[in-house]
């Protein structure tokens, strides 16, 4: 039997509600081992018809398929979007069935959906309150860790996706109420939130220079410290201080973490134009706008930060490009706008 074949006959059987799904998706996943990108991308459009229209149960795992297809180099766009559209139909199913499951419960925990299965008793439950949703939603509580782990792949593997969405503000919020009962929807969430092609106006307090940077992919600000850092310090006209190691840059853009993962320090503190402290904690979407821009300002370090090395979302490569240099007196008409760090 083709790949392709293989594949069409998968889909079809997901769509159906087959039996022989449960046979054909170990010899599919199989099959995958040897297959070639092309061969993949050739199977691309059927895969998302299957991720798409099949019921919630089975199509989680044509989205594990997909997740498993991108890592070994499958082009991601067209069937990445349609993964994470069935990503954010899954999650508010699977939200409905929590609220029906609290409404209805009285004070019971909801079935744990990673260790446990639709049952006629859980069906029982939550029929009352949700009707002929209830099969649906039930299906999605359950498939919603499968749905989750291939969003987390496709996001940090496919920037045209994460830029492409729609809705985010609505996503995102879903997702961080699906947190409550799955903890990959938190990383899920952070994903949603990572900025593409931001461009950030950074600050230098001390000398009143400036640099507007263009950012991408990165997952925390962790990581936009140690690139700050690798971009600004020593070069023409940037700052002075220890500039992190080449191989300690490369692995919060783009590379492997150095054997041991060594523990790096930052070299200041960042604050947002209103003297807020940035946290390492954060990411980049919460560092306020000013004017339309995310400003970042830089201040000397108020105690020695350490952290370990590595990006947060390994599978993300991340970029940070210096656009130009500002002056002090090209910068005139921004410090009225930047209070003093509050830290």
């Amino acid at each position: 039997m083709s790949f392709q074949h293989l594949v069409d006959r998968t889909v079809q059987a997901a769509m159906v509600e087959d039996q022989s799904f449960s046979n054909l998706l170990p010899q599919l996943m199989q099959a995958t081992e040897n297959a070639s990108p092309a061969e993949m991308n050739a199977a691309l459009p059927r895969l998302a018809e299957g991720v798409t229209e099949s019921p919630p149960n089975l199509g989680g795992w044509l989205a594990i398929v997909t997740g498993t297809w991108i890592e070994y180099g499958a082009g991601p766009a067209p069937v990445g979007a349609a993964v994470i559209e069935r990503v954010t139909e899954v999650t508010a199913a699977a939200l409905a069935f929590a609220k029906a499951w609290e409404d209805a419960a009285a004070g019971k925990p909801p079935p744990d959906m990673q260790e446990e299965q639709p049952s006629q008793e859980v069906f029982d439950t939550v029929a009352p309150v949700l009707g002929d949703g209830a099969v649906t939603a039930m299906m999605s509580w359950f498939a919603l860790p499968h749905f989750a782990m291939a969003g987390c792949t496709v996001l940090q593997m496919a920037p045209s996706v994460r830029a492409g969405l729609a809705d985010r503000d609505f996503r995102v919020f879903a997702a961080g109420k699906a947190a409550q009962h799955l903890g990959r929807m938190d990383h899920y969430q952070a994903l949603l939130r990572v900025l593409d092609g931001e461009r950030v106006l950074v600050l230098d307090r001390a000398s009143r220079q400036g640099w507007t940077v263009t950012i991408g992919g990165i997952g925390d600000n962790f990581q936009l410290h140690v690139l700050l850092a690798g971009a600004l310090i020593g070069r023409p006209g940037g700052l002075t201080g220890d500039r992190p190691a080449p191989e300690i840059i490369a692995c919060f853009l783009n590379a492997d973490v150095p054997p041991g993962r060594p523990i790096i320090s930052s070299p200041w503190d960042l604050a947002d134009a209103h003297g807020e402290p940035i946290w390492n904690e954060g990411v980049p979407a919460d560092i306020p706008l000013v004017n339309g821009s995310r400003v970042v300002v830089i201040d000397p370090p108020s105690y020695e930060r350490t952290f370990p090395a590595g990006r947060r979302f390994p599978l993300m490569p991340a970029a940070l490009r210096v656009n130009g240099m500002h002056q002090p007196e090209d910068l005139a008409a921004w410090w009225p706008h930047i209070k003093p760090a509050t830290r």
